[in-house]
């Protein structure tokens, strides 16, 4: 099993198999055939996890393939268990995803579901590239997919929202682009190992940090870049607002791992206030935009933007951490939190939005306004969503607790005053999802409409049961996710602990 190439089959088959499923023109074959091909990319990632070296801190299942030699770009995949750990994330949701809008959309559905499967196989290739410009070729391609989810099966700004998030996101990109033939030029070399080395001034390490800030905070996405994100969930599917929301924003967390903070450290110590500082203002003041929402979807949209900031805030306190007060246990102790943070928002935001899809289904409204009561006529659906809303509330117990747990004891150790703003949001976050279950399940059936509702079937408690397993979980026994990543945890903060300066 080891000898097999498992990255390039994950990265392959789903976009494959999707361009396969261009050709089948019956939606239901093409529906079975998309769940097929997404069941068989979860079953080799579960290979890839159970052949791991858990205690090897060191790349594994590498592949090597020169690619334009000229210029020394090569096909070059290896994953940590900080990549592995996201890669199981990513094959996981898009099957819940995909089972969960079956059949939510019924016209050019073998195009809408290869779109999924191309967008999961580059996500995977993000995760998995060790080399920088193959990494930036499958940053960029997930565009496209992404982009057609929402700009041709989305709400009536569809085309709005995904110019809006193609824009945002391209613009970004671009800067990083021109940092890496910046490096390479200094370098030589696009393999993410050679850049580690690299010594750089620390104006060049400056100039390259806000080039990879401005890339990675528009895919998080970070106050204030953040602005597109509420417009592509209002107006994206139900299925592409669970891979938005569980998926795509955690390339931007990864960025900043396996950029900023390994190939310009200095530079990443000296503006990590700034980070801090935007990190915060996500989690305090965006949580505040979120009670004023009138739309289910925009709420939980501001939501994650809130719950992301957590990643940033654990990433660079711990860099503070780590080179101000010499502390690698506590410096750790704030990456672990920003990587379970990102799983578990994965989990949690994925079961939300999931949630706002099988009531949608029914009604055909995102307005709260609109509910109301819902709990006397969905009992076992509004069970499940109690307890994705404590989760998201930071609820002890569930997998919300345990990240925001760990960055706010970060935190502490850096700046008691840090991690009382950062504790703060758990009371802003408790008000907003608390004030939307209220609304939406408690009290008197709203109206007829209501009234009429059916429990949940067996796809949706599938889906909703595989998302309340993965919550309960992490939240209750963190330690497998945890000890999967230690050793590369450890790894990078040792790595951001010396200095790079020329």
């Amino acid at each position: 099993m080891s000898n097999w190439p498992l990255l390039s089959i994950l990265i392959w088959l789903p976009i494959l198999g999707g361009a396969l499923i261009l050709a089948i023109r019956d939606a239901q074959t093409a529906r079975w055939a998309s769940l097929g091909v997404a069941v068989l990319t979860f079953a080799a990632s579960l290979l890839l996890l159970s052949g791991y070296d858990v205690g090897n801190d060191a790349l594994q299942f590498v592949e090597t393939r020169a690619w334009i030699p000229a210029y020394d770009i090569g096909y070059n995949l290896g994953v940590d268990g900080i990549a592995i750990a996201l890669i199981l994330l990513t094959t996981l949701v898009s099957v819940l995803a995909l089972i969960g809008a079956w059949s939510a959309i019924d016209k050019r559905v073998n195009q809408y579901v290869a779109a999924f499967l191309i967008l999961e196989g580059v996500t995977v290739g993000i995760f998995a590239a060790t080399d920088a410009m193959l990494f930036y070729v499958f940053f960029e391609a997930m565009l496209i997919p992404m982009f057609l989810i929402i700009g041709v099966w989305g709400g009536p700004r569809r085309i709005y929202a995904a110019l809006k998030f193609f824009l945002y996101t391209f613009l970004g990109s671009v800067l990083m682009l021109v940092a890496l033939i910046y490096l390479y030029l200094k370098g030589g070399s696009f393999q993410l190992a050679d850049l580690y080395q690299l010594q750089l001034t620390g104006q060049e390490q400056t100039w390259i940090f806000f080039a990879f800030l401005i890339a990675f905070a528009v895919k998080v996405p970070m106050f204030p870049v953040h602005t597109w994100l509420p417009d592509a969930h209002v107006e994206a599917p139900t299925a592409g607002s669970v891979i938005l929301a569980a998926i795509a924003l955690k390339i931007g967390g990864y960025g900043f791992l396996r950029f900023n903070l390994p190939i310009v450290p200095d530079a990443s110590h000296e503006w990590a206030w700034l980070v801090i500082a935007l990190s915060l203002i996500a989690v305090i003041y965006v949580g505040l935009v979120a009670l004023v929402q009138d739309d289910m979807k925009k709420l939980i949209a501001y939501s994650s933007i809130a719950h992301m900031g957590f990643v940033t805030l654990g990433t660079f306190i711990a860099l503070w951490l780590v080179r101000d007060a010499q502390s690698a246990d506590a410096a750790r102790l704030g990456l672990q939190g920003a990587m379970v943070q990102m799983v578990s928002h994965g989990f949690v935001s994925g079961a939300m939005f999931s949630c706002v899809g099988v009531l949608y289904d029914r009604m055909h409204s995102r307005r709260i306004a609109d509910y109301g009561g819902v709990v006397n006529v969905m009992p076992w659906f509004a069970t499940f969503a109690m307890l994705f809303f404590m989760a998201n509330a930071g609820l002890p117990g569930t997998s919300g607790f345990v990240g925001e747990f760990m960055i706010i004891m970060a935190s502490f150790q850096r700046n008691p005053w840090l991690a009382l703003a950062a504790a703060s949001t758990l009371v802003i976050t408790a008000a907003y999802t608390l004030w939307l279950y209220k609304r939406v399940f408690f009290g008197e059936v709203a109206n007829a409409h209501v009234a009429e509702l059916k429990d949940i079937n067996g796809r949706e408690w599938l889906v909703l049961g595989v998302f309340a397993v993965g919550t309960l979980a992490l939240g209750l026994y963190p330690k497998p996710l945890t000890d999967l990543m230690e050793p590369s945890i450890a790894k990078l903060a040792m790595q951001i602990a010396s200095s790079k300066l020329l």
